[in-house]
């Protein structure tokens, strides 16, 4: 991994150059040979996938910054190196870790050859997969394809994001016609990009992808204009994903982000990936026609193969090679016909993907029927695309219930769908919130209502991660459903300041038990910071223990810099962009941080503060950075269960534990495994898996746990 550069060595790292820094140990798992064949496919899929975001968004702020080379912007003066500067080095290191993704893929394509499965290619087809393709491209494919002359075009098609183009050169071997160009987008939206050949034997598999069917047909597609030499070239271009929020008082916020989604599949190009065997002529030509330059650091060249994002979907066609493990149901809920009950005597944690997510969806749809329950109030940012919450939450409006639902339109690439939501929830019934001025509703808490005896009882939950069945599979995170009164009169607070939302964030100042952003939770964090520094100064015990997604936050990141100074023992799992400089010959006791990439998604946010002996315990939706604690609705909870604490630092020890996926967060970004103890490995996702499977066996089962080498 390409070292920072003395410019950008300051108190903290660049946030975008530990993003790709994060990139870069998914990368590793696709390297990984004791990792599945399909799970390493899968891994370059999520890692294409996540680069695209990265230049739909960041690379396309820090252009416009770019732009504004006069200004001293909010986000220019917080970066201190000079965008442009920034960008230099991600080119450097996108170059790099696409060499490294290209030599990843040729040693899986190899891998899956003494595997007996090939991917081929248009010149590799037998005559009987030549007439299949054939005859599959007649049938599915043409009647999606439509060829533009681009030459012939006085306006440059639209170019849309996240497709694929072939460009075509079409010429006469003899040299009697003028080359041109054509340009064809593979419909992969509609029918997928992997077509499974028919095989020469039982034990293979032939696989071909969809626009190598186009360029075994392109004479079919082109016969009528007399040419008899077809070679094309795969690209793709990235645009700019931001939606500019204007501030017209005339249009309501749901127009401006219809606006917003119409110009954004018309943003600026940020990035043109394009096959570096390409025609020179064709690629100058494109080149020009989308107004894009040489030197401007957006051209990628790249293999034949581009948006590796499907390839998340590959098929199944490989030997199995393990499974992956079922979710089982909290030991507190086997034996009992309602989650509602249970809820309504003590605290449960649900700690997915290990424990399963049907309790939550059940507590709503008993909530839903049950005849005492008055109102149901829930958030919801990213939800499945055939949401059960949501079926759950229409149902309990049948059935006579006040529901109102926070819908965060603003969810970045979700606002589609959540428009979508939207409409359905109202026209059954169902009070949408669509969210606050300046403010994205970032908070996962729910909120149910039950008369009993002419009393109102208040459960529900607080979350960690989204409210979606499907993510719930592969999203480590944390929900704690709970009818503590003291936490539930908290969530509470919070829905009434987003229903009856006026100027000023002082409702949420009320909140006692949770600690809400962005009105609280940076001051609380100073606080709580600041009395370790206190201790560990005292020579006393202090200690700091942190699971998130992103540090990035200046202040935050001084105060954790004087606490390690001052001796405080901090230990920090930080699974994506983390911009603190963890090695210092002036911390007396040494900051441990690492990042864990598997097979789950490491996306809890947990904090753990020694305080003198008292250990302070919380689950959050925040990360420690500026867009969380200044700029959102969050809700980070205390764990007032002393059971359920200590459960959660034993799951955070046991991460701390990992020698086989944990990498050291260091100065250099060099993504080193921690493998300490090579005698005694521990993969943290399978031992936290044996550790709750044990807790939810009868004790009469109950075994000693087995390591296992793979977590598939």
């Amino acid at each position: 991994m390409k070292e920072i550069t003395e410019s950008m060595r300051r108190k903290t790292i660049a946030r975008d150059i530990s993003w790709l820094s994060f990139n870069g140990r998914v990368l590793q798992e696709a390297a990984d040979p004791t990792v599945p064949l399909r799970e390493r496919i899968r891994f370059l899929g999520i890692f294409s996938n996540n680069m695209d975001e990265f230049f739909r968004v960041r690379v396309a702020t820090l252009r416009r910054m770019s732009e504004y080379s006069g200004s001293r912007s909010r986000i220019n003066m917080h970066l201190e190196a000079s965008p442009d500067r920034i960008l230099n080095d991600i080119q450097a290191m996108v170059l790099e870790q696409g060499d490294e993704f290209d030599a990843i893929w040729g040693g899986i394509r190899k891998e899956m050859e003494n595997e007996k499965i090939w991917i081929v290619s248009e010149t590799d087809l037998d005559p009987n997969q030549q007439q299949f393709i054939q005859t599959y491209f007649e049938e599915e494919v043409r009647t999606n394809t439509i060829p533009l002359m681009i030459e012939s075009i006085p306006t440059f098609p639209y170019l849309r994001d996240k497709s694929i183009y072939l460009g075509v050169v079409l010429s006469r071997s003899d040299g009697s016609m003028k080359r041109k160009y054509a340009l064809i987008e593979i419909p992969s939206r509609v029918l997928g990009r992997f077509v499974i050949l028919p095989s020469p034997a039982l034990d293979e598999h032939h696989i071909i992808l969809l626009e190598d069917i186009i360029r075994f047909n392109l004479r079919n597609i082109f016969a009528y204009f007399g040419y008899d030499t077809y070679d094309s070239w795969a690209f793709k271009v990235t645009r700019d994903a931001e939606i500019d929020i204007d501030n017209d008082i005339s249009t309501t916020l749901i127009q401006k982000i219809e606006k917003g989604l119409k110009n954004r599949r018309k943003g600026k190009p940020v990035r043109f990936v394009y096959d570096k065997e390409i025609d020179k002529g064709l690629l100058d030509y494109l080149i020009k026609r989308l107004n894009l330059s040489k030197k401007s650091g957006n051209l990628i060249p790249g293999g034949r193969i581009h948006n590796f994002r499907h390839f998340m979907d590959f098929p199944d066609v490989f030997p199995k090679q393990g499974h992956r493990k079922l979710p089982f149901t909290h030991p507190a809920l086997q034996k009992t016909p309602r989650v509602t009950d249970v809820v309504l005597e003590q605290d449960v944690m649900l700690h997915f993907p290990y424990h399963s997510f049907n309790p939550l969806i059940d507590m709503l749809r008993e909530a839903a029927i049950d005849p005492n329950v008055t109102t149901i109030k829930i958030t919801g940012y990213r939800l499945a695309s055939n949401s059960k919450i949501i079926n759950a939450l229409i149902n309990a409006v049948r059935n006579g219930k006040h529901v109102t639902v926070m819908l965060e339109l603003r969810a970045r690439f979700d606002e589609e769908a959540n428009l979508e939501w939207k409409d359905r929830l109202e026209d059954e019934g169902v009070k949408v919130l669509i969210g606050i001025p300046n403010l994205k509703v970032h908070a996962k808490i729910c909120l149910i209502k039950k008369r009993i005896n002419n009393f109102t009882i208040h459960y529900g939950f607080v979350s960690t991660g989204n409210l979606n069945e499907k993510t719930a599979r592969v999203y480590g995170d944390h929900c704690l459903l709970t009818s503590d009164r003291h936490i539930m009169a908290d969530v509470n607070r919070i829905f009434n300041y987003l229903e009856n939302y006026k100027e000023g964030t002082d409702p949420l100042k009320t909140c006692k038990f949770l600690i809400p952003c962005p009105t609280s939770l940076r001051r609380e964090l100073v606080k709580m910071i600041a009395r370790e520094t206190k201790l560990a100064r005292e020579k006393k015990p202090a200690a700091i223990m942190l699971k998130m997604n992103s540090i990035s936050d200046e202040d935050l990141i001084d105060k954790l810099y004087e606490a390690a100074k001052a001796g405080v023992r901090i230990q920090l799992i930080v699974r994506g962009i983390f911009c603190m400089f963890s090695e210092n010959s002036k911390f007396p006791i040494p900051v441990k941080a690492i990042s864990i990439i598997d097979e789950y998604l490491e996306h809890a946010r947990v904090f753990i503060f020694h305080n003198g002996g008292k250990e302070k315990t919380y689950i959050s939706s925040a990360d420690w950075m500026v867009r969380n604690l200044d700029h959102r609705v969050e809700a980070t909870c205390p764990i007032l269960d002393p059971n359920i604490a200590r459960e959660l630092k034993e799951i955070l020890d046991i991460q701390l534990s990992d020698n086989v996926k944990a990498r050291w967060l260091d100065n250099e970004l060099l993504n080193k495994y921690k493998r300490d103890e090579p005698e005694n490995k521990v993969r943290s996702q399978i031992e936290i898996y044996n550790y709750l499977h044990q807790k939810a066996m009868p004790a009469e089962e109950k075994t000693e746990p087995v390591s296992e080498t793979a977590a598939g």
